[in-house]
């Protein structure tokens, strides 16, 4: 199955000269998203994965079925104002602006391996920003996997020494 069938091409999003990788598409097509889920959790089963971690919003749609099919837990990364207890949070950039992402302060336990998962890799400003969430908390990053990489954003260079995959690259 070419996966790349099922990703669509949206010019100008969320700005002008943005060409933005839309996976909807993918995930509405059940032989497609399984096949993305599935070449995720193939990479991830020999790393001793205890939790996924994955961004909002999109990082939720594939790192919960990734940790299901894992058999761990799931960690959000949210935006603010979006969780309830003490938290800990690292501000970023992105192509298009700045952010700023939190984690529950007990989420991650020292010691825990964690795989990152999230749609895109573009700049790397958000999944270095999880990363550095995890490393903060005494986790062990295991890995980081996408369903999409923008090669000429260079995000990969950003996570130094992880381990990365990716499904698409464009």
């Amino acid at each position: 199955m070419n996966l790349k069938d099922y990703v669509a091409d949206i010019p100008d999003f969320p700005s002008e000269g943005i060409l933005f990788r839309d996976v909807t598409p993918l995930m509405q097509d059940a032989a497609a998203y399984k096949e993305t889920i599935d070449l995720i959790v193939n990479y991830a089963k020999d790393k001793d994965v205890d939790v996924v971690v994955g961004p909002e919003a999109r990082g939720f749609l594939f790192g919960c079925p990734v940790a299901v099919e894992l058999g761990v837990g799931f960690v959000p990364v949210r935006k603010p104002g979006k969780l309830p207890r003490e938290t800990v949070s690292r501000r970023y950039t992105l192509e298009y602006g700045v952010n700023e992402i939190f984690m529950h302060k007990d989420s991650i336990k020292p010691g825990q391996k964690v795989l990152v998962v999230d749609d895109l890799l573009a700049t790397g400003g958000t999944v270095n920003a999880a990363v550095e969430l995890v490393e903060q908390m005494g986790g062990i990053v295991v890995g980081c996997a996408f369903v999409i990489t923008l090669d000429d954003l260079k995000g990969e260079e950003l996570l130094g020494d992880h381990d990365v995959f990716t499904v698409l690259h464009y």
